[in-house]
């Protein structure tokens, strides 16, 4: 998602929003998941399981892979979109209480975490030393584990993948051994668990580098499609005090890009909260998402009103604050005939217009509801097996609204392999945490790797145990 800085203009747009008379309330309801079907935040794809597992220390994950037979799988947030964290018939193991702080050195600026914590709770950890997290998404929902199994990244400049980050993992493999993996130990282990998606094993441990807390200044520019590429390298990539930077892009042409950037300074800051409040409701957020999408006239709302008010003003805030953004305030007000979804694709920087545009002529042709794109950069990945960033690219973050039925599926699936196929031609690729559109010959196509990450699989997990419906399919 683009840079959306929850409450920091809430009275504005709150403002601008009942004046165009807007503020009607939009009802919430709950769904709860039943016993052993496992479901992910879209509620798309859920995987029934034989058996759930709910581990609070590495003995038990160990326990539990050793006395189980069959196949096994590995969830922590829920956030991934497609079944990889789950797999039909198997064991589901729920990181999520997996959550303790191990150990904190704050001089060296390190840190060891289990794998079930969440990023907030590191932050809660991390802020009163002034330390913040180095490389983590733009939300604090999601498990330290879990983004290492995806090989997440954020908007952080210059900083690639979250693998760059990582010191070392403490893995459970399938045999129910635990072995510690880093670049120096283990280190094919260590390179095929960052965007592994769990093939390998149980990472129940990480060890990661950490950054100062900073006082930022937010920037926002205008720049037209073309030149963005440009502006990215002189504004941002070569400004030694950019920490994050984004670039929306708009429906429905996609063709101009809001750069957002946020830089260290020395300037007092102008949000005093040191961390987004736990807990919020975030009532009038999801009023704006449900105005955006069934309102005649959602993209112009989005231009001339929310957009606007969002981005108004340069505030000063702390960066922890900015990295601890939760996702409730994305969460529709129902499921349950629509959900919201991401999708991201990877392409080199120099086919940065091409790309788009056609991108844009994809979504116009299938009638995408596509709220918002956000781009990002990232050098080249020199760690991960399964590395999505082979040269240095941009990344384009799809967030948008589909309906629920297998029909709305199906139309999303043919929009997504032209996607696919259109980054393939530029010389990209696609990310893996989403639905599982693809066809194997495009999955082949976009990481002809894959080869690599088998021989390396068949190595730690030589029965093909660690399994999920993303290596089902593709594996």
């Amino acid at each position: 998602m683009g840079t959306v800085p929850q409450g920091l203009r809430r009275r504005e747009l709150l403002g601008a929003l009942a004046a165009a008379g807007l503020l009607g309330a939009v009802p919430w309801s709950a769904h709860g998941a039943p016993g052993t079907l496992i479901e992910n935040v879209t509620r798309l794809y859920p995987v029934r399981v034989a058996r759930v597992v709910v581990p609070t220390q590495v003995q038990e994950v160990v326990q539990a892979v050793q006395h189980w037979p069959g196949a096994v799988a590995v969830g922590g947030g829920r956030y991934s979109m497609g079944g990889q964290i789950g797999v039909e018939g198997g064991l589901h193991i729920d990181m999520r209480r997996m959550n303790a702080l191990v150990w904190l050195d704050a001089p060296a600026r390190t840190v060891r975490v289990q794998a079930g914590m969440r990023w907030r709770d590191l932050q809660d950890h991390l802020d009163p030393h002034d330390l913040a997290v180095r490389t983590m998404q733009s939300y604090s929902n999601f498990t330290v584990g879990g983004s290492v199994s995806v090989n997440v990244h954020g908007r952080y400049v210059g900083h690639g993948p979250i693998g760059a980050s990582v010191r070392a993992l403490q893995i459970v493999l399938a045999s129910g051994e635990v072995r510690e993996a880093s670049r120096q130990q283990h280190p094919d282990l260590f390179r095929a668990a960052l965007g592994g998606y769990g093939g390998l094993g149980v990472i129940t441990e990480v060890e990661l580098d950490l950054d100062p807390n900073t006082a930022m200044e937010r920037s926002v520019a205008q720049v037209a499609l073309d030149d963005y590429p440009g502006f990215f390298a002189a504004k941002v990539r070569a400004n030694a005090r950019a920490v994050m930077h984004n670039a929306d892009l708009l429906p429905p042409h996609f063709d101009r890009a809001t750069a957002v950037t946020w830089a260290t300074t020395d300037k007092p800051v102008t949000v005093p909260e040191r961390l987004v409040p736990r807990g919020q409701r975030y009532d009038l957020d999801r009023t704006v998402i449900w105005a955006l999408t069934e309102l005649p006239g959602g993209d112009q709302l989005q231009h001339k009103v929310v957009r606007p008010a969002l981005l108004r003003g340069q505030p000063v805030v702390w960066r922890n604050r900015e990295a601890s953004l939760d996702a409730a305030s994305l969460e529709p007000a129902s499921r349950a005939q629509s959900t919201y979804v991401l999708q991201e694709y990877f392409v080199p920087v120099a086919r940065f217009a091409a790309f788009t545009r056609g991108l844009a002529r994809i979504l116009q042709q299938h009638g995408a509801q596509v709220l918002n794109i956000s781009v990002r950069h990232a050098p080249p990945d020199p760690d991960a097996v399964m590395a999505w960033a082979r040269e240095e690219v941009f990344s384009w973050v799809l967030y948008f609204k589909q309906g629920t039925s297998a029909e709305a599926q199906e139309g999303v699936g043919l929009w997504t392999r032209a996607l696919i196929d259109l980054a393939l031609q530029h010389g990209g690729t696609y990310y893996l945490p989403y639905q599982r559109h693809a066809t194997p010959a495009q999955f082949a196509a976009a990481y002809p790797q894959a080869d690599r990450f088998r021989a390396t699989k068949a190595v730690w997990d030589p029965q093909g145990r660690m399994r999920n419906m993303l290596w089902a399919q593709y594996l």
